[in-house]
Order: C-alpha cells, then sequence, then structure tokens
C-alpha cells in the first residue's frame, strides 16, 4: 500500500488510471468501511481510499475534537485488505484556496440537513473536491448515510463522470448500523441501540400496510423516548426515490437521529 500526503503526489500516482476505485472515509474504520473497501476491489482494477477528518462538516467543534480517531489500527486493516493507495491529506492543501460553498436549496433543509446546520454544505465541498482532484470510475458509500448518498447524487455526481456504488448498511450482531460513533458508546448504550433498531425494523414492515401514517410515527416516538430514555430529534417517513413527504404505497425510508447518552446516532430502514 503506498500512503499519499500531498496533492501533487497523489496527481502523479493516479494520472493513468483508467479504473479507480475510491472509498472515501474520516478513519475510525470498521466492518462497514471494509465491506466498501471489498466491493471496490472486486469492481475496480485499484482502489483508493482516503482517511480525512474533514472540518467543514461539523456544526459543533466539540464533535469535530472528539470525534474516534486512531491511525495506527486503520492502517493495519488497510495492509490487510491490500488496499493500493491511502490519501492522507491536510486541510491547508485541501481548502488552501477561496472556494465557492455549495449551497443546499432550503427544500433540502430536512432530516439532518434541518438539524446540524453547515453539515451537508461542508459533505458536498469535500466530496466536490476529491472527485474533481482524484476522477475515480466508482464512489464506495454506504445506505446509512442515505441522506449523504441523496445529495451527492443530486448536487455532485452530475458535474461528473464519477458514479456511486452504493452499498447496503453493515450491521454488528446486536442489529446496530455500524458507525465511527459507536465507538463512543459504552456497552449498556450499544446493547440499546440494538434493540431500538430491531424495534425500528419491525416498525417499518407495520407501517407498509397503514395509509395514514402520523399518528403511528407520533406514538413511535414516545414510545421510543419513554422506553430508552433517549432524545430523538426526528423519526421521519420520506419517499426514497426524492426525500419527499410519503405517499401511500410509494416506496419509503423510515428515518431517525437520535441522542443516546452523549452519542447522537442516525439510521434509516
Amino acid at each position: 500500500m503506498k500512503i499519499i500526503r500531498n496533492i501533487g503526489d497523489l496527481k502523479k500516482e493516479i494520472k493513468k488510471l483508467s479504473n479507480l476505485g475510491f472509498v472515501p472515509t474520516m478513519g475510525g474504520l470498521h466492518n462497514g468501511h471494509i465491506s466498501l473497501i471489498k466491493e471496490s476491489k472486486k469492481k475496480c482494477k485499484k482502489t483508493l481510499v482516503s482517511i480525512y477528518v474533514n472540518p467543514k462538516q461539523f456544526n459543533k467543534y466539540k464533535d469535530f475534537r472528539t470525534y474516534p480517531r486512531n491511525l495506527n489500527k486503520d492502517l493495519k486493516i488497510l495492509k490487510k485488505l491490500k488496499v493500493s493507495l491511502l490519501f492522507l491529506p491536510k486541510t491547508k492543501d485541501i481548502f488552501k484556496k477561496e472556494y465557492k460553498r455549495n449551497i443546499l436549496p432550503k427544500s433540502q433543509k430536512k432530516l439532518c440537513a434541518k438539524f446540524r446546520k453547515g453539515h451537508f454544505e461542508g459533505v458536498l465541498d469535500i466530496m466536490d473536491k476529491f472527485i474533481k482532484l482524484i476522477n475515480p470510475k466508482y464512489i464506495f458509500m454506504g445506505e446509512k448515510d442515505f441522506q449523504q448518498l441523496f445529495l451527492i447524487n443530486k448536487f455532485i455526481i452530475k458535474k461528473y463522470n464519477s458514479k456511486i456504488y452504493q452499498c447496503k448498511t453493515i450491521r454488528d450482531k446486536n442489529f446496530v448500523a455500524l458507525s465511527t460513533r459507536n465507538y463512543l458508546l459504552d456497552k449498556t448504550n450499544l446493547i440499546k441501540a440494538g434493540f431500538i433498531a430491531k424495534n425500528l425494523h419491525k416498525f417499518k414492515q407495520k407501517l407498509k400496510k397503514i395509509k395514514k401514517i402520523n399518528k403511528y410515527i407520533l406514538n413511535k416516538k414516545r414510545e421510543l423516548i419513554n422506553k430508552f430514555a433517549i432524545k430523538i430529534e426526528y423519526l421521519e417517513v420520506l419517499n426514497e426515490a426524492d426525500l419527499k413527504v410519503y405517499r401511500y404505497k410509494n416506496k419509503f425510508k423510515l428515518f431517525i437521529a437520535y441522542h443516546i447518552g452523549k452519542v447522537r446516532l442516525i439510521d434509516n430502514f
């Protein structure tokens, strides 16, 4: 595995690569990331993984500062997977020039975009820069961050020849969607998060048979708060295709963001 730390070296290394898979990460690698890398290695001749904790997508500095980092562990995982290239950029190189930020329209200020001011603008900015710089054939991303996938497809990918390869959410033995933030959970809250995920998975199956769902969503929200002592930011059902208000019999997703202890988790079913 070749480790690249600056943009000049990256450009030289990928200059003649036509079938390059790209897996963007913020480190703290887990089995979800590993599944993305394995998909890239199957589909592409070479795989480039980036590890970069992007300060532009954190709406609270404390969250950025406490985000789990373990580069030594990440390097061991990537070497074992025989990843071709690892890009470890620095903020001063990525954002060294003035740039025009991607602005999210009001119509998209929903779910996490409503509660995390500037978060997705930061995500779109870094993905815009990475895709322009790397020009991968495929970008491998997981469905756990479904709103992120949707927005990158809607506002960034159309500018480039790259395509997103969408991968299923990977869950642990307790049914918790894998996330780097899970490292911040103690054992009790991790088990509790599993019960919440199973509860919502069953609830989605029930919703498929119900025409007017608003009352059921409100009752479920109250149930989860009382049963698991969590703070819920949102629990919503939206059309899967366009993230608009759910219409009966359309394919839909159930989205949740909640705080368990001091950790914020998101999931969708």
